[in-house]
């Protein structure tokens, strides 16, 4: 029997994630608070909404977050967004691993996450539904016409955080926006119909609906950016784990390429890139193991991973233990990551990003001797990353505390570019120009057409992007498989030739939500799909 009086989108463990809750809903006396009473409290006390704020950014990363959901387990790969993004990245081509007993990615690896009843699908249905219920937390608490300059911005947070797990779920759980405008999505869930959904659950909504959301909550958040910034009172962020103008329109940059929606793209792309104080990575800066922290004058956005924090001290259930080479951890033991030698093959020699890979000969010019030695002494495989640095830069480090990346600047240039092409501009030229000067002087681009130009750049992205969770969306967006084939897989049974719009490629919902949501019932969910067959290899 359907349960009914619950918060249905996280299921069971809602409750469990939220100490930080918004302690603002009932007066001492047991009445309800109004909107304007909290907009009156925070206004006068602004540590109150910022609290507010700052659990919205706490729920990114999390120590076992899921432990109540998952039967009171601890679950090695159960560690906030990232977990989201170790998931992608192993559901794709790009990024080779081996079937092994320390590889916490193994479900997705072989695609058995997408049973509607496994620990992955609970996973990423209830971390990125947490970030929306204490976004709403936010938006609710805030009067959207308030003319407070830090209330303007701490609301910015909720809507723009609210669209980014939106754009994470839309893309997970049907294809593309585009010809997929009518087809069924996920639930919305917003501080407005929070309570009814809480008791009567809700029904999946359209693309299109998801997609509206989306584009209204950061539309408003640039506009509330812009008046927070400009003033007199202007209000910026104390760090970069907070969104800021440049990093809501690169939200809006990514909504819109992902919509095809290519000028709007393009132009929000240039917008970030004017509004944002980073700047691509040169040569120098990227020509070693690098990508460890929110100062790196490339990022523009990121997860502060601080060394008291639960993934950092249980030493093991943290992204870049699992994802590292340089530093201690479960890459120690699971053979590590490595990028498709198909895709390493395509890096040109004079290209300063085929160094953040081993080469065939497991060895690589970015490396110091002593950094060579540890790939060495561990005995990683030839194209072995070695692109994210250690903490500190501590070979071997025991203390996993990186930051983790959202959004580089680099991303914009590449997002630019591919608008540019595909709305009539000189795409072609803006790609050379970042390439050229940024990455590998001798780059030329030999694409002509929009279309060729544009997979180039997604050759690009591929390569710059490598690691950071961006892949699979990149896969969605542009129609593509997962093509295994030559990319070097250890194991013959995870080479997987996936045709483009396989039922497999979409997330299920999971089985403890529509076990709880009465508007969601099994017929509801997205097709169950047989797992991919394995094919022969090639060289």
């Amino acid at each position: 029997m359907k349960r009914k009086y619950l918060y249905i989108l996280l299921a069971p463990v809602l409750m469990t994630f939220f100490g930080c809750e918004d302690n603002l809903d009932t007066a001492p006396e047991g009445d309800t608070v109004t909107q304007g009473i909290k907009e009156d409290v925070y206004s006068k006390d602004p540590a109150k909404a910022k609290a507010s704020v700052n659990s919205i950014f706490a729920q990114f990363t999390q120590y076992a977050p899921n432990y109540t959901a998952l039967g009171d387990v601890t679950r090695h790969n159960d560690f906030g967004y990232p977990s989201v993004m170790m998931f992608t990245d192993a559901n794709g081509e790009d990024m080779v691993m081996e079937v092994i007993g320390y590889n916490w990615a193994n479900s997705s690896l072989d695609f058995s996450d997408r049973e509607f009843d496994s620990n992955e699908a609970q996973i990423v249905w209830n971390d990125l539904y947490s970030i929306i219920y204490n976004c709403n937390n936010v938006i609710s608490s805030i009067d959207p016409e308030t003319t407070e300059t830090p209330s303007q911005f701490y609301l910015a947070q909720g809507l723009a955080a609210r669209a980014f797990s939106y754009w994470n779920l839309a893309q997970l759980y049907q294809f593309n926006y585009k010809g997929n405008e009518t087809a069924p999505c996920v639930p919305i869930v917003t501080d407005e119909n929070a309570n009814d959904v809480a008791l009567n659950g809700a029904p999946r909504a359209t693309v299109q609906q998801v997609y509206d959301l989306m584009l209204a909550d950061v539309n408003t958040a640039v506009t509330l950016l812009n008046a927070a910034a400009e003033a007199d009172d202007a209000v910026v962020r104390d760090d970069k784990r907070y969104i800021s103008l440049a990093v809501a329109y690169g939200l809006r940059a990514r909504i819109n390429l992902t919509m095809h929606n290519y000028a709007e793209a393009a132009a929000d792309a240039q917008s970030a890139i004017d509004a944002s104080e980073a700047s691509p990575g040169s040569v120098a800066d990227v020509g070693k193991p690098t990508f460890m922290t929110v100062t790196e004058n490339n990022w523009m956005w990121g997860i502060i991973i601080n060394e008291t924090d639960g993934v950092v001290t249980s030493g093991i259930i943290n992204w870049i233990s699992h994802l590292g080479s340089l530093n201690w951890g479960y890459c120690n033991y699971n053979g590590g990551r490595q990028i498709s030698k198909k895709l390493y093959n395509t890096i040109p020699d004079t290209d300063i990003r085929k160094g953040w890979f081993l080469d065939a000969n497991g060895e690589s010019a970015n490396l110091t001797p002593e950094q060579q030695a540890q790939m060495v002494s561990v005995g990683y495989r030839p194209y072995t990353h070695v692109k994210f640095a250690p903490y500190n830069n501590e070979i071997a480090t025991t203390t996993n505390a990186n930051d983790v990346p959202l959004m580089r600047i680099e991303e914009m240039y590449l997002i630019k570019a591919e608008g540019l092409a595909m709305s009539g501009g000189d795409g072609k030229g803006a790609l050379e120009t970042f390439v050229q000067t940024y990455r590998d002087p001798a780059y030329t681009c030999s694409a002509s057409s929009p279309e060729g130009i544009q997979e180039e750049i997604f050759h690009q992205r591929r390569i710059e992007l490598w690691g950071e969770g961006m892949n699979w969306f990149d896969i969605m967006r542009l129609n593509k498989g997962v093509d295994r084939r030559g990319a070097g897989y250890i194991n013959a049974s995870m080479v997987f030739n996936i045709a483009p719009k396989s039922d497999i490629m979409l997330w299920r919902i999971s089985e403890p939500e529509i076990e709880a949501n009465p508007q969601i019932s099994h017929g509801d969910n997205n097709p169950a799909a047989p797992a991919p067959e394995p094919v022969p290899d090639t060289e």
